[in-house]
C-alpha cells in the first residue's frame, strides 16, 4: 500500500495499492493540512503532522481509534515524521533540532540532535524490512520487470501488477508494451 496526505480542496489522509486503485480515505474530518506522515507497520497505525491544526494525531489503517498526540503552537515548525518504538521523530525547522516525542501520551518531547538544514527524517529498522520474496514484478527471462516494456507496479498484493508507460507512450492493447 501507498499511504499519503493530500490538503488540496479537501485535506485527507489517504492509502491505495501501489498502482493508485482502489483510493481510500482514512481520514477527511477535523483536518486541515497534513504535512507528514509515518507509519507503525506492526501494529497498523498511521501518524500526522497538521501544522494548521497545530497538532500530530493517529489513527488506524481504516481511520478508526483516532486521537490526538499532542497539540500546540510548535507543531507549526515541525516538518518529517518519523516512528520507532515508543516514540515519534520530527524535525523542528525554527531550531534546526531532531524532537524526540512520546507516541503514547505527548508531553515527554526531547530535542536530541541539533541540524544544519533537514526537512526530513525516517528511521530504519530491520524489523520494518520485509523479507525478499518473489513477486508479480520481478524480471522475466528478457529482463523486463514483471514483464512490462517500461514500468511495474505492484498491485492489490504482491501476486498481481499493473504496466505503466513512461510519459509520452500509451500501454498496448496486450496491457504490457509501450508505444
Amino acid at each position: 500500500k501507498l499511504f499519503f496526505t493530500d490538503y488540496g480542496n479537501a485535506a485527507k489522509v489517504e492509502r491505495c495499492d501501489m498502482d493508485g486503485m482502489n483510493r481510500t480515505w482514512i481520514v477527511d474530518s477535523k483536518i486541515e493540512q497534513p504535512t507528514a506522515l509515518a507509519l507503525d507497520l506492526i501494529n497498523k497505525y498511521v501518524y500526522w503532522l497538521d501544522i494548521y491544526l497545530e497538532s500530530v494525531e493517529v489513527a488506524d489503517y481504516q481511520g478508526r481509534r483516532r486521537q490526538t498526540i499532542t497539540k500546540g503552537r510548535q507543531i507549526r515548525h515541525l516538518c518529517g515524521l518519523a516512528v520507532f518504538e515508543n516514540y515519534l521523530y520530527t524535525i523542528n525547522s525554527d531550531s534546526l533540532s531532531i524532537l524526540r516525542i512520546n507516541r503514547y501520551n505527548g508531553t515527554d518531547v526531547q530535542a536530541l540532535a541539533s541540524l544544519d538544514d533537514a526537512k526530513e527524517i525516517r528511521v530504519y529498522q530491520k524489523r520494518t524490512q520485509a523479507a525478499a520474496r518473489s513477486h508479480a514484478c520481478e524480471a522475466d527471462p528478457y529482463g523486463m520487470p514483471g514483464g512490462c516494456s517500461h514500468l511495474c507496479l505492484l498491485s492489490s498484493s504482491y501476486k498481481a501488477r499493473t504496466c505503466r508507460c513512461r510519459t509520452g507512450f500509451i500501454l498496448g492493447s496486450d496491457g504490457r508494451s509501450c508505444k
